[in-house]
């Protein structure tokens, strides 16, 4: 197999990767509201109107390999995590509530889990956004 062929199926399998985590993810957020009847607070809506989308754009990626994918994907990332950072220091007090954008129905800082003390819903909303952004930067400078 030439270099060339096995820089493409790396590619392809980072971009798959990425893939696969965003529609675990995206599962994970509808399974926290669907099936464990957890209602999202704007925060959350907004961190899901960056990664809904992610679903589809990068799964128009992979058949057939688009490199330019990242371009359209890693705006949508960004803001996510943005705003998942946002999120978590809201969460933690850091932001003071005067801040918080929600102030009319389901609290920003609504406790619905804590495992092991510090896994949060907004934590693992960072967590997996900033695993998007690595694999997408990641995959961006290998195409580079």
């Amino acid at each position: 197999m030439s270099q060339t062929n096995q820089d493409f199926d790396k590619n392809w399998a980072i971009l798959f990767l990425t893939w696969i985590l965003v529609s675990v993810s995206t599962l994970g957020s509808l399974f926290f509201s669907y099936i464990m009847d957890f209602a999202p607070c704007v925060l959350c809506w907004y961190q899901r109107i960056c990664l809904f989308p992610l679903v589809i754009i990068l799964a128009t990626g992979l058949f057939p390999f688009d490199k330019r994918v990242i371009r359209y994907s890693l705006p949508l990332a960004i803001a996510g995590w943005l705003t998942a950072i946002y999120h978590n220091l809201l969460y933690a007090g850091i932001i003071p509530q005067d801040l918080q954008p929600c102030n009319k129905g389901i609290s920003c800082t609504e406790k619905y889990i804590d495992l092991f003390g510090f896994l949060t819903i907004p934590m693992l909303s960072l967590i997996s956004f900033s695993a998007i952004l690595i694999l997408l930067v990641f995959l961006k400078r290998r195409i580079s």
